[in-house]
């Protein structure tokens, strides 16, 4: 699971925070706070896609590729959403009331898509995109807040947290799955509106447990001085809620094809300003803009294949993988889990092959080009189950899926984990949170790009055997072809960047 994480400027003396397993105290409230809010965020995401074609295209699958466009706009703002909920924490609301209120919005478009209208549904996402927006970003700058800068355990706090997030996602699927499919309805016939009341719960909870624990942090996130009144939150509450139809519109109305175009303006127009400042600074601090950029593109790549997870690779669960084990059946949602499982498995591994190789350690761009190969050869995992193994139900093995999801587990692990670290170092000194805002936007733009791809996968007519294999073969090729672009080119972007590891 991508976490995203911000640093923001050093305000105020660390306060001399209690102890709990070698952590600052706060840290395991926002360990929970996180978990709470995550569980909301993944709880939604398996059903999302069904629920749309389900709902509002009466079961047919011709509704999948709007579908898929629909989820792809949303996880994009998402991502986008986070810049500006950043930006508000930073110099308008401080970070303690931007997580409340941010708790407080997305808990409401919870509820509301649990509400079978389709205008509804699409402002009640545009809610969710609002309030994570003002939350997601700025409960990870509270993680950084607590440690100083060279504190040893700065790294680990991080981990832990990290773990939350796994954590939140990993049963979020189990339970809401369980909830629409064994105990409200059927596996043929799920009550989606629980899963989306069940995530609703879950970010109240998360809502009540900062409430209640913001006091361990002290002056940690205070309200900005002079800005203490409830004024100012009421002012920002009123500018969130005119946001929303801003979000419903680009969601709603302008559509994948058109919002792709508005992402990549404002790419651009990010891009222009961090060269200019890095041309202004010198040839280090240019080269290292230039190179921080390049990885940028490939980011895209990354994060349009990789969030298959919540679209295309959905409807293939649900229609061509073979989920019958005798009398049971494998619920779609659970499918969700193998990710989070794969990471919490997998990273201390992975960071030990790091360690490992010593001097022989890939190389930030080799290890982006990794990240982009490992995630190519979950697509030729497809390729070979649905050239090969579809048996005459014309189904693949449940097993290949699974891989499917762990492998591309492996190329995250190579990827995400440095990806904001790498912006602290390479961005201009004075647009490190501009950079920062490259970084977020780049995943959203990838995020968009799964969606209109994911509709491309099913096609007019709904996913098939057919449609999954050709559009498949492309991720493949797409993915292979830029991995290893990357990693041809890593020597020239390792002199571009100056020594930075």
């Amino acid at each position: 699971m991508s976490g995203n994480t911000r640093s923001g400027p050093t305000e105020a003396p660390i306060p001399a925070f209690g102890e709990m397993l070698g952590h600052p105290r706060p840290l395991w409230m926002l360990f929970m706070t996180e978990f709470w809010e995550r569980f909301a965020f993944y709880g939604i995401r398996w059903a999302l896609v069904l629920y749309i074609v389900a709902q509002f295209h009466a079961g047919s699958a011709s509704g999948e590729e709007p579908a898929s466009r629909t989820y792809g706009a949303y996880l994009a703002l998402v991502y986008a959403a986070a810049i500006f909920g950043g930006y508000v924490a930073d110099k308008i609301l401080g970070y303690q009331r931007s997580i409340l209120l941010g708790a407080v919005i997305m808990a409401s478009g919870l509820f509301m898509i649990a509400i079978p209208d389709e205008r509804i549904f699409t402002f009640g996402l545009a809610t969710v995109i609002v309030g994570n927006g003002l939350f997601k970003p700025n409960i990870s700058t509270m993680v950084g807040k607590l440690y100083t800068q060279g504190d040893p355990r700065r790294d680990s706090g991080f981990t832990i947290f990290y773990m939350g997030i796994n954590a939140g996602a990993l049963i979020a699927p189990v339970l809401t799955g369980w909830l629409a499919e064994q105990v409200f309805g059927s596996s043929g016939m799920p009550a989606y509106k629980y899963v989306f009341i069940a995530s609703g719960f879950g970010m109240l909870v998360s809502l009540v447990w900062f409430w209640f624990g913001r006091k361990q942090l002290e002056s940690i996130g205070l309200p900005i001085a002079g800005r203490e009144g409830m004024q100012i939150v009421a002012y920002t509450a009123i500018g969130c809620l005119l946001a929303i139809p801003v979000t419903w519109f680009l969601i709603a109305q302008l559509g994948a094809t058109a919002l792709q175009y508005v992402l990549t303006a404002m790419f651009v127009g990010l891009c222009i300003l961090l060269l200019t400042e890095g041309f202004q600074n010198g040839p280090v601090a240019r080269d290292k803009a230039i190179a921080m950029l390049i990885i940028f593109a490939f980011n895209v790549t990354f994060w349009m294949f990789f969030e298959q997870a919540g679209s295309s690779f959905t409807f293939l669960a649900d229609k061509i993988v073979n989920r019958d084990f005798g009398s049971f059946t494998f619920p779609v949602a659970w499918f969700q889990t193998v990710n989070s499982i794969a990471i919490i498995t997998l990273a201390p591994i992975v960071a030990w092959v790091w360690v490992k190789l010593g001097r022989y350690n890939p190389s930030i761009p080799q290890k982006f080009g990794l990240g982009l190969v490992f995630n190519g050869l979950a697509f030729l995992l497809l390729m070979f189950a649905l050239s090969s193994l579809v048996n005459v139900a014309g189904k693949i093995p449940f097993w290949t899926l699974v891989a499917v999801y762990v492998i591309q587990s492996v190329g995250e692990l190579c990827l995400s984990p440095i990806g904001l670290s790498m912006v602290t170092k390479l961005a201009p000194v004075r647009l490190v949170g501009f950079g920062m805002g490259g970084w977020f936007l780049s995943t959203g733009i990838g995020n968009n790009l799964s969606g209109i791809f994911a509709g491309y996968v099913s096609g007019e007519s709904g996913m098939t055997t057919a449609s999954a294999l050709g559009g498949y073969t492309f991720g493949f090729w797409a993915l292979l072809i830029a991995g290893g672009i990357l990693l041809l080119v890593a020597p020239l972007l390792n002199r571009l960047m100056h020594g930075v590891k």
